[in-house]
């Protein structure tokens, strides 16, 4: 049948990635469908979107979720760098099937003003596209319309019957193991979507498969056998150490941070609101906490600090939360391909108690930063009613943070 010819609105070079993470990946255990599982300090649909967009930084992206999913999916986008959550449309809620997930997420490209050109369908499951395998992907759907990234097949593959008796044994040399992401013209593989969807037809496990049910052929282009699928709990485990084995650059920075008490009756500590009897002053809405980790985590940098990002001097920044500094901080990690190892805060005051808020200050905190609970500290002690925090005039605090950076990073 050939590609879809162009419309005006088309521009060649407009690229878009649907990622598929509506399924449930129960074997993975934990818990959470497997998209949304922790590796190496971000969920696994967070590294996979975070691989994507470093490849194809140009590319506008949908992801396909589970309609239950709204708050899991919510939480990922924190630990994504912001140039990549800049080029996220809104979620595309999929179906039972990855055929209906994957058609739910064309039918959001396809109402976008301008239509895309080429679309690669990946799945969230796969944290390790790279540079090179997408860059193949792009080229081999603009030569061939459909293509699809395949590795050989190492093992001897036998054909079974429903005794356990070997009926055959292809000819492993003809045989590939398929992977995504899988590349396509946009209209192309809207179409087969759509047919197949109106015939009734289901069941279809990859989009290959769509596109040869709907006439067309399909080529198959150099995979990479880096670019493994997380299904079971060792697969977490062995993506995870190869991702730290890879950030090797390990970075300590410390922050420190003093607020004066004055009126109000609530102070703001790590984006958790406490009442008391006084308030912090600041330019901002003087989060102490926050205002430390943000500094710690721009020290493990070497990227300045608070002020030079975010200039007191500057009224926009009057009354902000400091959630958005944090966020930025914790953003130029990710930006820079590393990850938050853990981050370890103390709190000096007499008042308010802090252990009545540990848990939420740290939840707060991992939740700014998009790293999990286990990866933040939070301790508090008095100065023994000496200097002014004794005497209540107000909070300091101090922070440590671990960052890992690969090693090339400048």
């Amino acid at each position: 049948m050939g590609v879809a010819g162009s419309s005006e609105d088309q521009n060649e070079d407009h690229l878009a990635i649907v990622v598929v993470a509506a399924g449930r990946g129960a074997r993975a255990g934990g818990g959470l469908p497997k998209q949304y599982r922790d590796v190496a300090g971000a969920s696994v649909l967070a590294r996979s979107l975070a691989a994507l967009h470093r490849a194809a930084p140009q590319a506008t992206i949908v992801v396909s979720i589970n309609a239950d999913d709204g708050e899991l999916y919510a939480r990922s986008l924190a630990s994504l760098p912001v140039s990549a959550q800049a080029r996220l449309r809104p979620p595309a809620f999929g179906g039972a099937t990855r055929q209906e997930s994957v058609r739910a997420g064309l039918e959001v490209l396809a109402k976008e003003r301008r239509r895309p050109s080429v679309v690669l369908i990946h799945d969230a499951a796969r944290i390790f596209p790279s540079e090179a395998l997408v860059a193949r992907a792009i080229r081999a759907a603009k030569d061939h319309g459909a293509a699809i990234p395949g590795v050989p097949v190492t093992d001897t593959i036998k054909e079974i019957a429903a005794d356990g008796s070997i009926e055959g044994t292809p000819d492993r040399a003809r045989l590939r193991a398929v992977q995504t992401p899988q590349a396509f013209a946009f209209d192309l593989i809207l179409d087969a979507h759509r047919r197949t969807a109106e015939a009734g037809v289901h069941g279809l496990t990859d989009d290959a498969a769509i596109a040869e049910w709907a006439g067309e052929r399909v080529f198959v282009f150099e995979g990479d056998v880096a670019n493994m699928k997380i299904t079971s709990a060792d697969d977490l485990a062995a993506a995870e150490a190869k991702l730290v084995a890879e950030l090797v650059d390990v970075r300590l920075g410390q922050g420190y941070d003093v607020h004066a008490l004055g009126e109000g009756g609530h102070i703001w500590l790590g984006g958790v609101k406490i009442a008391h009897d006084h308030g912090l002053v600041g330019h901002s809405d003087a989060d102490v906490l926050s205002h430390a980790v943000t500094d710690a985590l721009l020290g493990a940098l070497a990227d300045g600090d608070i002020g030079s990002h975010f200039p007191p001097s500057d009224p926009q920044w009057k009354g902000a939360r400091s959630d958005i500094f944090l966020a930025y901080a914790a953003s130029r990690v990710r930006e820079r391909g590393g990850m938050i190892a853990h981050v370890d805060a103390t709190l000096v005051c007499e008042r308010p108690k802090v252990g009545p808020h540990r848990d939420a200050i740290r939840a707060s905190l991992a939740a700014t930063m998009g790293v999990s609970i286990d990866r933040v500290a939070v301790k508090a002690t008095t100065s023994e009613r000496l200097g002014f925090t004794g005497r209540e005039e107000g909070i300091a605090a101090l922070a440590v943070a671990t960052v890992r950076l690969p090693l090339k990073t400048p």
